[in-house]
């Protein structure tokens, strides 16, 4: 049950007024039971594995809260029988056995993802492979990063664990948050999911925006454009040259909409329910540079990472031992990148796994790696431009050339993403520089793609609109803006939108509006 389906549609009219006209204290039990329906929807051999990591999780951070109680008591019963050393020994011995049920535990889900997941990645083409890819569960990495974020900040102390095993089950599968993100964080949502909520025409009328917003982004813009970005890359050998930079641009504006699309839908889902969901964007394209772009692009799977693999791993022991030997034996200022640098290429290689079981996200990934390194590497060089041309990066054309430099490497590094195969990748992505076939820009090359006139006229007036409205967006929420119009004017905003909608949506024959990119990944 997807979200551009009638029957998600037909859920959420179920749902939203049943929501509200049950008893506010089992509201909770309500969206549970509707989480259950949504997972169960799309196949009962997923709800298995969510069920596993729920349980574990459950069991894992009971044993560690049990154990930091145990600690406290212990030390309080014995304060003045204890030394000083048998205090901190006891507290290591305490300490390693939480971070053992952590790993155990963590092990677990991790396994179920690496099994069902990335097997593919060794075992491509056989039987077994297939039918792991066949039953892989609805919004795995989604749940299980989630989930394995809560037990870690259980284990270092951040929350108390949540005692109501079926209330860790609502957090765990809230269904909105299933099948793209954000990933959030149990301080974020988990006291909302769980207190009353009373029906609020702001939060409908807010949420229904931003989800007519996600729906105008998908069905308009990245379901059309989706055409010709597949009539570019399944022919690799015929359309090579200025259609795969066209290609880059196509796919750069389909990702974006339908990425940002259905997170909007699901931020408008939650708002709706009186939910409030962190954002996972802040207006990436207007990046200076790739290190910005990604603080600014799926924010959500960036922090996790950071919280909890970045900084641990980069004040890991091995790598503090390996930077002092480094800062004694060659220099300080290699010896103290080093740890930054080691973390930077493993999150990165693990973001590109994240992705996608297959070899083209793996080099995605260590490739934004190295852009990022050589970046932080050239930054003095940087620095010293800019002190002999003070006053350049206040002039608009220099910051709209960064942003333009910005987007052509990342459209470059999403050629890996389009293609699916590296070396059919790299090889279409070299005609870009031999193949100089520009006139295909205006001798109707383009209209051959699937697309017609009046497509390319829609995809560039909705990206035009989305560009205005990013911009406006810096001074302010637009929805604010709005609400404090005459109701008139507000009313006509919200059936233009439908109607373009409706009237525009990419639908029929030759669209797919079944499936969100990052659903798969």
């Amino acid at each position: 049950m997807l979200f551009t389906s009638l029957g998600f549609l037909v859920f959420l009219a179920v749902l939203i007024p049943l929501y509200f006209l049950v008893p506010k204290k089992i509201q909770w039990i309500v969206l549970l039971v509707a989480n259950a329906f949504f997972y169960v929807y799309a196949g009962t051999r997923g709800l298995i594995f969510i069920s596993v990591t729920i349980v574990t999780t459950y069991i894992a951070t009971m044993v560690i809260s049990h154990l930091y109680a145990s600690q406290e008591k212990y030390l309080k019963d014995n304060k003045e029988s204890l030394s000083k050393e048998a205090k901190k020994a006891y507290k290591n011995k305490m300490q390693q056995k939480r971070r053992l049920v952590m790993i155990l535990c963590a092990v677990v889900s991790f396994g179920i993802i690496a099994v069902m997941k990335y097997s593919g990645l060794f075992l491509r083409g056989t039987e077994f492979a297939q039918s792991l890819s066949l039953i892989l569960p609805l919004g795995i990495s989604y749940y299980t990063f989630q989930t394995m974020g809560y037990l870690i900040d259980v284990y270092r102390g951040t929350y108390s664990p949540e005692k109501n095993i079926f209330k860790l089950a609502l957090f765990t599968s809230f269904f909105p948050l299933l099948l793209q993100g954000p990933i959030t964080r149990f301080g974020d949502i988990g006291k909302q999911l769980y207190e009353p909520h009373t029906f609020n025409m702001r939060n409908f009328t807010y949420g229904l925006e931003r989800i007519l917003w996600g729906y105008f982004k998908k069905v308009v813009i990245a379901d059309r454009i989706l055409i010709a970005v597949k009539a570019i890359i399944s022919e690799p050998d015929e359309y090579n040259g200025v259609y795969v930079l066209c290609g880059m641009v196509f796919y750069a504006i389909q990702l974006y909409c339908d990425f940002t699309g259905g997170i909007d839908i699901t931020i408008g889902i939650a708002q709706i329910l009186g939910i409030s969901l962190p954002e996972n964007f802040l207006r990436p394209f207007f990046s200076k540079n790739i290190a910005e772009y990604w603080r600014r692009w799926h924010i959500s799977l960036g922090v996790w990472f950071r919280e909890y693999l970045f900084y641990p791993i980069s004040v890991s022991k091995p790598l503090l031992k390996l930077s002092k030997f480094t800062r004694n034996k060659i220099g300080n200022g290699i010896g103290m990148r080093i740890p930054v640098y080691v973390a930077t290429v493993t999150v990165w290689f693990i973001t590109g796994l994240w992705h996608g079981s297959a070899w083209n996200f793996i080099v995605w990934g260590l490739l934004n790696a190295a852009i990022i390194i050589i970046s932080e590497e050239l930054s003095p060089l940087y620095a010293k431009f800019h002190s002999h041309f003070p006053g350049l990066k206040q002039k608009w054309l220099y910051r709209l050339f960064e942003i333009g430099r910005m987007f052509f490497i990342m459209c470059s590094l999403r050629v890996l993403d389009c293609y699916r195969n590296v070396g059919t990748a790299f090889k279409a992505y070299s005609t870009i520089f031999t193949r100089f076939n520009y006139n295909i820009l205006t001798d109707g090359s383009l209209l051959k793609l699937g697309l017609g006139v009046l497509d390319y006229v829609v995809v560039f007036c909705g990206v035009a609109l989305i560009i205005t409205i990013s911009l406006l967006q810096r001074t302010g929420s637009i929805r604010d803006k709005i609400a404090k119009k005459p109701i008139g004017i507000q009313m006509a905003i919200f059936a233009a939108l439908l109607f373009i909608i409706l009237i525009f949506g990419a639908y029929g024959i030759g669209y797919d509006s079944s499936q969100f990119i990052y659903t798969e990944f």
